[in-house]
C-alpha cells in the first residue's frame, strides 16, 4: 500500500513536469508547476523521519508564495502586454526572480539547505535534478534583462562555493554544490537550450551516483562517511572518482560541459562571467576533495583479505563511474576523428 501510495504521486509529480515544458500557455505551465508541487508534498513525508515534516512545511510555503507571485505577474504580463514597468523591473523579471526561488537559486537560497537537510537521499536527488526542469524551461522562454541574468550567475556560484566550505552534513553540502551549478545552469540556458541541456543530463548522472553512494553507506555526515568507508576501498574510489567529476576536473566527464559553457561564452565575449565562474568552482573542488580525503586517509584495523558482500545496487556506481572517469575521452574521440 506504501509503494502505491508513493508511486502514485511519482508519477502526477513527472506528469506535472510534462505539462510544464509541453505547454504553450504560460497559465498552463503555472498549472503544471503547482500538480508538481502538491505530488512532491506527500512524497517528501516519512513518518520515521519528524525532519520530513518542517522541510515539507517549508518547501510548500516558499513554492506556495513563488506560485502566487509568479500567478499574478503572469496575469499582469497578459494585461498588459509587457508595456508597464514596476520599479524599473519588467514583469518578466518579476517572473524570472520568482522561478528562481522555486528553484533554490541564490541569493533566494534560505530554504534550500535547510529543506535538504531533511529529507531522505532519494527526495534529495529529485529537488536537486528533477524538481528543476520546469523553472529552467520557463527562465529560458522569458525576455528578462541581461544584467538580472548576470547577478544571479554571479552569486550562485559564489554563495555556493563559499556555503560549502564549512559544512559538516554532507546534505547542505550537496546543497551548496547544487546551488553552485545552478549558477553554470543559468548561464548554460542563457547560451543555448541545447548546451543547458548536456549539462543537466551530465549533473543529474553524477549526483545520481553520489546519492547512492551516500544512501548505502547510511552516510549523512562527514564523520559517517569517514567510518563506514574504511572496509569499502573501491567505494572510496568510486567516490573520489565521481566528486572530482562533480567539480569539473579534466579528465573526466563532468569538465565536458563546462568546457563547453566556456567555449560557448568566449565566442559572446563573456569574459568577466567566465573568470568568476572558473575561479569559484576552483573552490568547490576544495570541499569535494576534503571529503574524499577524509574518507582515504582514515585506515582499517580489518584483516585486508576479509570479503565482503556489496548490494546489487553496487553495479549501478560502476557503471556511472566508467562512465564519469571514461565519458570525456570518448567524446574526444568522437567528435576529433
Amino acid at each position: 500500500m506504501f509503494l502505491n501510495y508513493k508511486m502514485m504521486f511519482l508519477f502526477t509529480l513527472m506528469l506535472g513536469t510534462m505539462i510544464s515544458i509541453s505547454s504553450n500557455s504560460w497559465p498552463a505551465m503555472w498549472l503544471g508547476l503547482e500538480l508538481n508541487l502538491l505530488s512532491f508534498i506527500p512524497i517528501m513525508i516519512n513518518n520515521k523521519n519528524i525532519l520530513t515534516s518542517e522541510a515539507s512545511l517549508k518547501y510548500f510555503l516558499v513554492q506556495a508564495m513563488a506560485s502566487s507571485v509568479l500567478l499574478f505577474s503572469i496575469i499582469i504580463s497578459m494585461m498588459l502586454n509587457e508595456s508597464m514597468t514596476i520599479n524599473f523591473l519588467k514583469i518578466s523579471d518579476i517572473s524570472f526572480i520568482m522561478l528562481n526561488l522555486k528553484l533554490g537559486s541564490a541569493p533566494l537560497h534560505y530554504w534550500f539547505p535547510s529543506v535538504m537537510e531533511g529529507l531522505s537521499w532519494f527526495n534529495c536527488f529529485l529537488l536537486m535534478t528533477w524538481q528543476k526542469i520546469a523553472p529552467f524551461l520557463m527562465v529560458s522562454y522569458l525576455n528578462t534583462s541581461s544584467l538580472i541574468f548576470d547577478v544571479f550567475i554571479m552569486t550562485n556560484i559564489i554563495i555556493g562555493s563559499i556555503g560549502g566550505i564549512n559544512q559538516l552534513s554532507l546534505h547542505k553540502l550537496m546543497a551548496f554544490s547544487s546551488i553552485s551549478h545552478i549558477g553554470w545552469l543559468l548561464f548554460s540556458i542563457k547560451l543555448n537550450l541545447s548546451l543547458w541541456l548536456i549539462y543537466f543530463l551530465i549533473y543529474s548522472l553524477i549526483s545520481f551516483s553520489i546519492v547512492l553512494i551516500f544512501h548505502l553507506t547510511f552516510s549523512h555526515y562527514l564523520i559517517h562517511l569517514t567510518l563506514k568507508l574504511k572496509l569499502f576501498y573501491s567505494m572510496k574510489l568510486m567516490l573520489l572518482i565521481n566528486f572530482l567529476s562533480l567539480g569539473g576536473l579534466p579528465p573526466f566527464i563532468g569538465f565536458l560541459p563546462k568546457w563547453l559553457t566556456i567555449q560557448f561564452s568566449s565566442e559572446n565575449y563573456h569574459i568577466f562571467l567566465n573568470f568568476i565562474l572558473i575561479i569559484f568552482t576552483l573552490i568547490t573542488l576544495l570541499f569535494y576533495i576534503r571529503i574524499c580525503l577524509s574518507s582515504f586517509l582514515m585506515n582499517s584495523f580489518q584483516i585486508k583479505w576479509n570479503s565482503f558482500s556489496y548490494p546489487p545496487s553496487t553495479l549501478m556506481i560502476y557503471i556511472l563511474t566508467i562512465f564519469s572517469s571514461l565519458g570525456l575521452l570518448v567524446y574526444s574521440l568522437i567528435t576529433f576523428n
